[in-house]
């Protein structure tokens, strides 16, 4: 592994693209620690009771802290996430959206551009919320019109300036930019997490056995997500031969390979921050007890939807990145097909219902994954407030950090260099 990251870092363009992603990871991090002018961020936190197990305490670790310190990053991506949720369900809907979707660069360049746009109006609405939550519980040191107004508008150029820095770092870095900066934010909040977890367990407040456990499990677990992301489908193509002028071209077998979990992490991120979107408005509601107690941060309710949601999105999510109808095309114009199956529909048909049918256990997989803290809490007796890190933060840091590593590999074996996957 030290080999290969010393090779990358001795080609030029991979390594100013290295360079280029922990500058921007940087100036995150730094941003994580400005604080909002005019709020007391100790009482706030406090009063969201950041570490007793809620939905601000799940927010919290996907900003990498910014909310319990309430930063100009406290709303993280999640209104990016959002809108972009929101874009690719319209794309689907609207005859002009999904026109643009297939006019290829300029149109997604557009939709781009509606997504900043929904990116602000989200923002602005979440950043209303939380204004007016942290003034109803006096924890403003300028409750004006103007100190509103700031607050709000402070939260929202953070999440907008987080935007542009994702989309910074996916078009010029390595690594998608927003996934990248949500794997920032968890890894960041670990040392803390195993501090305050063998504080806990001198103090007795946690059974060191428990803890164990624990971390036995969370190996398996890595293991096994590992495996379902690396999993694959090999799907048999043979390329007829054709004479171009005097040269003979095709001739050869090769292989179309389906992964068993096609859309990565993205399932989770975006389930996730569906679902936290709106209960974190619901917290400043009259109806939020009502809220609460059927869809409330680790109850029942609220973690089947999310495993309802991760299966969703999955088909969601890989119906958008692999249309098995341009696969079949692309290989009818190559001369390629599948053995025992005719080029077009019955190919079509054929990638399509494979497709389908694996993409069911990685769905699965991901959706246990994700609600795996609130079963490990009813086994171990672990406060979920120590398990923030299994599950969902588990799944996106090892599922960004393998995607990160085949964009650097296929930079790696382009230039004839050993990579870090063998």
């Amino acid at each position: 592994m030290l080999d290969a990251l010393k090779n990358a870092l001795r080609i030029p363009d991979l390594r100013k693209k290295i360079i280029y992603t922990a500058a921007l990871l940087t100036v995150y991090r730094i941003g994580s620690f400005v604080p909002v002018p005019g709020v007391n961020a100790a009482a706030l936190a406090q009063q969201l009771g950041i570490d007793g197990g809620n939905i601000f305490g799940f927010l919290d670790l996907f900003t990498g802290g910014a909310l319990g310190r309430f930063t100009i990053f406290a709303m993280g991506v999640n209104p990016y996430i959002t809108a972009s949720i929101i874009m690719q369900l319209l794309t689907i809907v609207i005859p002009h959206l999904e026109q643009l979707a297939k006019d290829g660069g300029d149109g997604r360049k557009v939709i781009a551009q509606y997504t900043r746009y929904g990116t602000v109006m989200l923002g602005l609405v979440q950043a209303f919320g939380i204004t007016m939550m942290a003034r109803n519980w006096g924890v403003l040191t300028d409750p004006s019109l103007f100190g509103l107004l700031l607050i709000m508008l402070t939260l929202t150029a953070g999440t907008s300036f987080l935007m542009w820095l994702g989309e910074k770092i996916s078009e010029n870095g390595i690594g998608n930019g927003i996934s990248m900066l949500i794997f920032v934010g968890i890894v960041s909040r670990m040392p803390m997490g195993v501090i305050n977890a063998f504080r806990a367990v001198g103090e007795g407040g946690l059974n060191f056995f428990s803890l164990i456990v624990f971390g036995l499990l969370g190996v398996v677990v890595i293991a096994g997500i590992v495996m379902v992301q690396q999993g694959q489908r090999r799907i048999p193509v043979q390329y007829a031969k054709r004479v171009v002028g005097r040269k003979m071209y095709g001739g050869q077998s090769t292989h179309l390979p389906l992964k068993v979990n096609q859309a990565g992490v993205i399932p989770v991120i975006f389930a996730s921050s569906v679902l936290t979107f709106p209960l974190t408005l619901a917290q400043f509601m009259p109806a939020v007890g009502i809220i609460n107690r059927w869809i409330g941060y680790g109850t029942f309710g609220y973690n089947l939807l999310y495993a309802l949601l991760v299966v969703f999105f999955t088909y969601f999510y890989t119906a958008v990145t692999f249309n098995p109808q341009e696969v079949s095309n692309n290989m009818k114009k190559n001369g390629g097909f599948i053995p025992g199956l005719r080029p077009g529909r019955s190919t079509t048909e054929y990638l399509d219902r494979v497709l389908t049918r694996i993409t069911l256990p990685g769905a699965i997989f991901l959706a246990l994954i994700a609600v795996l803290p609130y079963i490990v809490a009813g086994i171990t007796g672990i406060p979920q407030s120590f398990l923030y890190f299994g599950g969902t933060g588990l799944l996106i840091m090892v599922g960004v950090a393998l995607d990160t590593m085949k964009q650097i590999e296929s930079h790696l074996l382009l230039r004839h260099y050993e990579g870090f996957l063998k």
